[in-house]
């Protein structure tokens, strides 16, 4: 258990890395001579026709709708696994970062309603606030190195996993269109011939992806979000070892697919949707409501949200302090926590998806913003609480 944590965390910080070159790279070609080819190459349509399905998009979308359904998968593999043998199946540990996650999401959604209250437009992205980017946090942490205890890289590893399952429903919630009943009905087919594999202990993969590409492809057309097909998916996937086998089938999908998204997907997707053009920025587009409120909620409402719910849980014995932290650490993550990076640009593209370009652009602005003040506070706060301790 240990090797695999240590191995997800050198594969989440190097991924955090090559995330900031892929935002760097986005921004650089959105403000530059390649303006005109970074923005033709994102509105490539790509078509799939088969017979009188016919699924056609932008080269922007299918990454959003289509390689993001992937990362979720990966996410419902995780979430799977951890409520089964992982850090959240141990009532004892999983206490604290769980009441820090509702933190994490409620008062960050607060702040924004708060400022943006009226607009009907820019409320659609009260949700944005509320992700954290786990990636992009743990290679902060891993800038610390052997500084921060293992049991506080474990508790932020299990509040952004908390964090995602409730950006799923979320997402299922408030980012649904219109409906299409038939499609919803087919969508049912699928999940149940997926309870059938499952229930019939089928332990070839085979079965189960070519079942989720179907249900992917009739939730895209239902009006519910195409990702959340990836995490239904992914709950089916069998959780037992094969003969002669270490791991189970689930543990060695996750494993093998990892590297991909992480150091594939997730760049890809940075990279199409990080390019925020800086004509015209100036500190008063900061003080525009929608990334007003994005920023102060990733920085402020992130930090006191989590830390403040973390606090009062452990002095009312609910749950206890991460071992061998300090109070200035767990502050520190908290911070952490505000980077919202990866997740609040995609909540940010379902929201404002018929907001108009001045919203998505405005929301991008205070992603970013608020993102790297929470970055590079927590890592001065855990870089000198770190000092203190050790």
């Amino acid at each position: 258990m240990i090797n695999r944590i240590k191995e997800f965390l050198q594969l989440e910080a190097a991924g955090g890395f090559l995330l900031v070159i892929a935002m760097v790279l986005a921004m650089v070609a959105e403000n530059s001579p390649l303006k005109p080819l970074y923005d033709s190459l994102l509105s490539v349509p790509v078509e799939i026709r088969i017979g009188q399905l016919e699924i056609a998009k932008p080269l922007l979308l299918w990454i959003n709708d289509g390689l993001m359904a992937i990362f979720f998968f990966l996410i419902g593999l995780e979430i799977k696994r951890e409520v089964i043998a992982g850090e959240l199946s141990n009532p004892s540990q999983v206490a604290l970062p769980l009441i820090g996650a509702v933190g994490g999401m409620a008062l960050p959604a607060i702040i924004y309603t708060v400022i943006n209250y009226g607009d009907p437009v820019a409320m659609k992205g009260w949700a944005i606030p509320s992700a954290t980017d786990i990636a992009f946090a743990l290679g902060v942490l891993a800038l610390l190195g052997s500084r921060i205890p293992q049991s506080l890289k474990i508790f932020l590893m299990t509040l952004a996993i908390a964090d995602d399952l409730g950006a799923i429903i979320i997402i299922a919630l408030f980012y649904t269109s219109e409906l299409s009943i038939t499609s919803l009905i087919a969508a049912l087919v699928g999940i149940s011939i997926l309870w059938i594999l499952n229930r019939r202990q089928v332990m070839g993969l085979t079965p189960y992806i070519i079942v989720g590409i179907v249900l992917w492809a009739a939730v895209l057309k239902s009006g519910v979000h195409a990702t959340l097909a990836g995490v239904v998916t992914a709950l089916f996937i069998p959780y037992k070892k094969l003969p002669g086998e270490s791991n189970t089938q689930l543990e060695k999908l996750e494993h093998d697919l990892h590297p991909t998204v992480v150091f594939g997907i997730l760049p890809i997707f940075a990279f199409a949707n990080a390019g925020v053009t800086f004509e015209g920025l100036t500190f008063n587009a900061l003080l525009q409501p929608v990334p007003l409120g994005i920023a102060l909620g990733l920085f402020l409402g992130n930090q006191v949200g989590i830390f403040g719910l973390c606090f009062l849980a452990i002095k009312s014995g609910l749950a206890k302090l991460p071992d061998k932290a300090s109070w200035a650490q767990l502050y520190g993550v908290a911070l952490l926590c505000g980077i919202g990076f990866t997740m609040s640009l995609f909540v940010g593209s379902l929201a404002f998806e018929q907001g108009g370009p001045d919203y998505a652009v405005n929301d991008r602005i205070g992603i970013l913003a608020g993102s790297l003040l929470s970055g590079l506070a927590g890592y001065l706060v855990l870089r000198l609480s770190s000092k203190q301790t050790h």
